[in-house]
């Protein structure tokens, strides 16, 4: 069977690759001399999709490089991939095999292909992430100004969570002028934050975080953030359905505006005590008010219409 699926093998200095069509195996350099050099070879004979692990820093460029050449690609999660190959036998670990390795998951499981990010979004995703590590350089600061004794310390904590703030606020701006300047990002901002409990943090989560919101089914929004529940079941035992996998960074983001929800969006403050009414855990029904969030999300971004209450 012939099927043009490339895997690569992505580390900080080299993308090794393996096409299945033939079993060609090559090495180029993680750069963009080398993703050039790659996106050549690819040309002699069109994938079917290309097949990597997200790397952190180390995939980024290789994935701008892949979505500015038009190339489909998938991107898996790596402990999928890590149990695919000891499901098929495979237990040595080598760049080239792991290569190999991807390139026949993606053929087999017939990986769907994404489309690639914006600049725009890219642009967002490196903003948003710096975000995120200064609230936890935030949170570590407020925590040991709790234990500090000496002037000395606590005047150098204190003007650190002052920089720390400032640098918050100027990665905020930036998020807001290029969603400002996106009339796409902006529209889809502006539908997310129209909904009770979205803040314009949140709305920034979702656009970065979850691009394909408003192009899913319900169910996979929900999966997708991880917050459908799996179902337990073997011939006559039945275990308490739970969620797993998804995006955490979605579910994190999710979670203070499902707490706001339950206060001020009517229609998920009454689903709120309808459960705990019921004698559900509170956060059984919290978990329950962040996956409504999430469709109900996906469900106005698709109709391109912002919220509205329900008329009594």
């Amino acid at each position: 069977m012939k099927n043009d699926t490339i895997g690569v093998d992505i580390s900080k200095d080299h993308l090794d690759t393996h096409r299945l069509a033939d079993g060609a195996s090559r090495r180029f350099a993680n750069d963009r001399r080398g993703h050039k050099a790659l996106i050549d070879w690819l040309a002699e004979a069109p994938a079917n999709r290309v097949v990597f692990e997200p790397t952190g820093p180390y995939h980024r460029a290789f994935e701008r490089a892949l979505g500015e050449a038009g190339v489909a690609f998938a991107k898996v999660n790596p402990r999928q991939a890590r149990r695919f190959a000891e499901a098929t036998g495979k237990l040595a670990k080598t760049d080239r095999l792991d290569a190999a390795m991807l390139a026949r998951m993606g053929a087999m499981l017939e990986l769907e292909t994404r489309p690639a990010r914006s600049a725009a979004l890219l642009a967002l995703k490196e903003l948003y992430i710096a975000r995120e590590a200064l609230v936890k350089d935030r949170t570590a600061a407020k925590n040991r100004a709790k234990s500090l004794t000496l002037s000395l310390l606590k005047r150098q904590n204190a003007q650190r969570l002052e920089q720390i703030e400032r640098q918050i606020a100027a990665l905020e701006a930036a998020i807001s002028q290029i969603v400002e300047a996106d009339v796409g990002l902006a529209r889809r901002f502006a539908i997310l934050t129209s909904i009770p409990g979205i803040s314009n943090i949140t709305a920034f989560a979702l656009l970065i975080e979850m691009p394909e919101l408003g192009a899913l089914e319900a169910r996979q929004a929900a999966s997708l953030a991880g917050l459908a529940p799996i179902a337990r079941q073997s011939g006559r035992w039945t275990g308490r359905a739970f969620i797993r996998g998804g995006r955490a960074s979605v579910r994190r983001a999710l979670y203070m505006p499902a707490l706001v929800a339950t206060r001020f969006n009517p229609d998920l403050k009454a689903k709120y005590a309808q459960l705990i009414n019921a004698g559900k855990p509170a956060k059984l029904a919290i978990t329950a008010l962040m996956r409504k969030l999430i469709v109900l999300a996906n469900a106005l971004l698709k109709a391109h219409r912002t919220w509205a209450p329900k008329l009594a």
